[in-house]
């Protein structure tokens, strides 16, 4: 494996995802691999979009959420790619608390109603 450049099927080792899921990163422009006729090669700077997709949905960002924010380095610079990711995690962090707090929910209401079945079963 090159250092410099990763082949298709590297990527999708180093990153543990199906030739499926990269070429569609590629196709919603998420990616954009060198071409060398039919192959495609990956450089510092796709590991680096990939790593920051990756964690990106694992945050629970939406694929067009992280295609915007990655345009916005492109477009605006570091600067103002910050600024968007802070307003973007605010915004994530808030939605998380409010699924925790009906996760808890959940389980409260479950417990109570299993605790409640197990007394009338004893």
């Amino acid at each position: 494996m090159s250092d410099t450049r990763l082949s298709f099927k590297e990527m999708c080792a180093r990153f543990d995802v199906t030739p499926r899921t990269l070429r569609y990163y590629e196709y919603i422009e998420l990616l954009a691999p060198d071409r060398e006729g039919r192959s495609r090669f990956y450089g510092p700077r796709e590991v680096a979009r990939m790593t920051l997709i990756l964690r990106g949905r694992r945050w629970g960002f939406s694929l067009e959420d992280i295609r915007q924010w990655l345009l916005i380095y492109e477009h605006e610079g570091t600067q103002v790619q910050m600024r968007t990711f802070v307003d973007m995690a605010d915004r994530q962090l808030a939605d998380l608390a409010e699924q925790k707090k009906n996760l808890e929910d959940m389980m409260d209401e479950l417990k109570t109603l299993r605790d409640d079945t197990a007394k009338g079963i004893v």
